[in-house]
């Protein structure tokens, strides 16, 4: 029979297996028969019946002396010769036999003689809830600064229970409070116990804080035991120190030379000055052993080898490590360690390269797999554990698979073909020798274009400068544009927008080339009807879909001298430029017999007109100014001056090649009515100023003369009057006199330009090269443009407008004349 468990039973087939073994073999290592019996059993109690379970007689156990020879040193068993029942002899202690050991099995050596038979009788010994869970201390206090965030750990102590399996520590209590409770981590077989606290503590109200923390095992009745936990709470250092990982693995191969280094942890704190300095520290709870194998250094978390490492001893190492900083009160935390033992490293790894496609394209997206690498390493254990790594500052990452040593190239970040088009990786495979060995491979990838960037103009907008009376079909410019993609995709082709706007209808008549962008015109422009105009040219390029960008393109229409000047005054009825004049005999020299008025279409020099007579009867009598067309008279005329002459005008602009027209004037001399008058009068007061009758007729004659002086005066005043004096700021001729005059200003870099009619600013400068009607002005930025139109002359500020280009501005003033006869 069997005693607290269960005996298993001979059955005949094992039986008849067994003793024929049993007898061939004197040295028998497996036990025949197996009981069980727990410990703490008292002394005397029955195992089993031995003899009877292995067939032996009972009657000749003695006279065979029956005898236990082998099993325990102090004979916790024996056997009963008489009946040959196995029994307690001594008190058994299961955890001073087996320790942490399960299961417990203690294997008896028993003899009978004449004949000699050996047989194996095998004990396991059961474990009973006899201890209790056991803290090394009995009180642990813990320092918590009232600034600590809930849902800080601390680490608590662990119990001890000598038991096995369910009777050991099953589970961790604390006492019911609203700031604290506990929390159970796994690492391995061990059980860590963490304080968390769980509402923010306030010195002023609580300064400590009792707690009972109770371990407990899974025993029948279980047993416990009970730590008292004494937290006090503190104020200010409220940053803990955080290692940069919660577990560090490391792997040193056997026999390593002492002071080798074997990792270094590295902790940080957000505090500052003494808060922020840390001391690092091995766990209380570590094997004495652990001590004499490793040594850390305080300050700088190194760790290194002190003792001898023997693999066939031990094949890993777990290490506690606490970081503590030295704030009032010092706060901490703590890592786990682990060092593994290896054998020696001595071959490399092997990089095998399965490549998809060695090209990828730029908008790939983050994770598509480009190669598949895999690691082989022909060492066991850890040597054939192989990290691979890539070279730094590559858009690139390797993706473990769920099988070791193999990984895939994968894409982490988008790409830019633009910026970079070609990437040689170096794949790094190291293993977890000490020392490691290391294989490099270089792989190549290239990135393929997409069409991801818009065409570029390098201005935008455009200014373009046409001379008018282009030749249709003739190129007159070219835009351009760029593309930072690559083939088709930064193949560009261009077009022109039509719009329907006054502006835009000018670009109906423009053709573009769609490979380069050369425009021509498909008529000739005339600066007259059109001056400037705009429009906008698109560049599309050949992608898929395509993208494109627009430019606006000004176009300024210069002038050319392709206007002849035009006679407005004087013109008679049938049109021609012909005209008579009739003025008194008497006139006094510089009287204004007439002006002629000529109008040129064109501006600046072109426009500028001249008066000079090509034709007159007597050169003596008239004089042209040249630049008003003014006729006067040069003298008195005499009784022997003819009554009709004929001037012939020849008006020309100042163009490249000058244009010109002419006019006929045609100037008749009259006697006055009160010539006769007049005469007599001068002849009364030479010859008799006693006569009375004289005198009075002298009077008369003087009145009648004072009223058509001031009748031919009013005249002259009312003609006079249609035109302002004005004194020139151009030209030193007080008294010109211009026809229709046009003036354009622009600026074009750090020159400023003007197109300009009769009058130009004394200091411009003629351009070379400008048809001579472009003047280079001095740069007067801030200060308003001021064109005057000549005195006397007409003319007046038509129309000012400023037009942006490039950052300066474009005025144009046109001065017009009005001064025809009769208005």
């Amino acid at each position: 029979m069997e005693v607290g468990g269960q005996r298993r039973g001979i059955q005949p087939w094992w039986l008849a297996f067994c003793f024929p073994v049993m007898f061939g073999c004197v040295e028998q290592v497996s036990a025949q028969i197996k009981y069980s019996v727990p410990e703490e059993v008292k002394v005397g109690s029955v195992v089993g019946n031995v003899a009877k379970d292995l067939g032996l007689d009972i009657s000749s156990l003695e006279e065979r002396r029956f005898r236990i020879v082998s099993g325990t040193e102090e004979a916790q068993f024996a056997v009963n010769q008489n009946n040959g029942i196995l029994f307690v002899h001594q008190k058994i202690d299961r955890e001073e036999l087996c320790k942490t050991v399960s299961p417990c099995l203690m294997n008896l050596k028993m003899v009978a003689e004449n004949p000699m038979e050996i047989h194996y009788v095998g004990v396991e010994i059961t474990d009973v809830n006899d201890n209790s869970p056991n803290f090394k201390d009995e009180e642990k206090i813990l320092e918590i600064s009232e600034s600590t965030v809930p849902g800080k750990r601390f680490q608590l102590p662990t119990a001890h229970d000598p038991d096995v399996g369910i009777n050991t520590v099953r589970v961790y209590t604390l006492n019911q409070n609203e700031y604290f409770s506990i929390q159970i981590r796994e690492r391995g077989e061990d059980k860590i116990t963490f304080l968390v606290l769980q509402k923010a503590l306030d010195r002023e109200k609580h300064r400590e804080h009792k707690l009972i923390l109770t371990a407990a095992d899974g025993g029948n009745p279980p047993r416990s035991g009970a730590l008292n936990v004494t937290v006090t709470v503190l104020d200010s250092n409220d940053n803990h120190p955080t290692f940069s990982q919660e577990v560090y693995s490391v792997t040193v191969p056997e026999n390593v030379d002492a002071d080798t280094s074997v990792i270094k942890v590295k902790a940080t704190d957000e505090d500052e000055g003494a808060n922020g300095d840390i001391e690092y520290s091995f766990g209380s709870q570590l094997d004495q052993k652990i001590y004499d194998m490793f040594s850390l250094d305080k300050n700088t978390g190194e760790i290194q080898v002190k003792g001898e490492i023997d693999f066939e001893k031990v094949d890993v190492f777990k290490l506690d490590v606490h970081a503590t900083d030295k704030g009032q009160p010092p706060m901490s935390t703590d890592c786990r360690v682990l060092i593994k033992v290896l054998d020696k490293n001595d071959n490399e790894p092997q990089i095998e390269v399965t490549s998809l496609s060695n090209m990828v394209s730029e908008d790939s997206k983050p994770g598509t797999v480009v190669y598949f690498i895999s690691i082989i390493d022909q060492d066991s254990g850890l040597n054939g554990k192989v990290i691979c790594s890539l070279s730094d500052n590559v858009p690139f990452d390797l993706k473990p698979s769920y099988q070791d040593n193999m990984y895939s190239l994968v894409l982490k970040q988008h790409l830019d073909r633009e910026s970079v088009s070609h990437y040689e990786i170096t794949i790094t495979a190291t293993d977890c020798g000490q020392p490691p060995l290391s294989t490099f491979k270089t792989v190549n990838i290239d990135v393929s274009d997409v069409n991801d960037n818009n065409p570029e103009f390098l201005q935008n907008p455009i200014e373009m400068y046409l001379l008018e009376n282009n030749v249709p079909g003739n190129e007159i410019f070219s835009v351009s544009a760029l593309d930072k993609d690559f083939n088709e995709n930064a193949a560009l082709t261009y077009h022109i927008i039509r719009e329907e706007s006054n502006q835009g209808k000018a670009a109906t008549f423009l053709n573009i080339n769609t490979d380069n962008g050369h425009i021509s015109a498909l008529k000739s422009f005339d600066f007259e009807s059109l001056k400037k105009f705009q429009f906008q040219v698109v560049a599309t390029d050949s992608g898929t879909p395509s993208l494109s960008s627009n430019v606006t393109v000004h176009v300024f229409i210069l002038d050319q001298n392709d206007n002849p000047p035009v006679i407005l005054y004087p013109v008679s009825s049938n049109g021609s430029a012909e005209g008579v004049e009739e003025i008194p005999r008497n006139v006094n020299a510089g009287h204004l017999v007439t002006k002629v008025r000529a109008y040129d279409a064109d501006i600046g020099y072109n426009g500028w007109l001249l008066f000079s007579l090509q034709e007159v009867t007597a050169h003596s009598l008239f004089g042209l100014d040249r630049y008003t067309g003014q006729i006067r008279t040069l003298r008195s005329f005499t009784e022997t001056d003819e009554a009709e002459h004929k001037l012939l005008i020849l008006v020309k602009d100042n163009g490249n090649v000058s244009l010109s027209a002419t006019a006929t004037v045609v100037v008749k001399l009259v006697e006055p009515r009160e010539a006769f008058a007049a005469a007599d009068v001068k002849s009364a007061t030479k010859d008799d100023e006693d006569n009375n009758v004289t005198f009075y007729l002298m009077i008369t004659l003087g009145s009648v003369s004072t009223l058509f002086l001031i009748s031919i005066i009013v005249l002259i005043a009312m003609q006079c009057s249609k035109s302002t004096d004005y004194t020139s700021k151009y030209l030193q001729e007080t008294n010109y006199d211009g026809t229709l005059c046009h003036s354009i200003q622009y600026r074009s870099g750090d020159k400023r330009y003007m197109l300009v009619g009769p009058r130009m600013s004394i200091g411009s400068t003629i351009v070379p090269g400008s048809h001579a009607n472009t003047l280079v002005l001095p740069d007067r930025r801030g200060t308003s443009t001021e064109v005057n139109c000549g005195q006397g002359n007409g003319c007046e500020a038509h129309s000012a407008q400023a037009l942006p280009i490039s950052g300066s501005s474009l005025i144009e003033v046109v001065c017009r004349r009005n001064t025809y006869r009769g208005i």
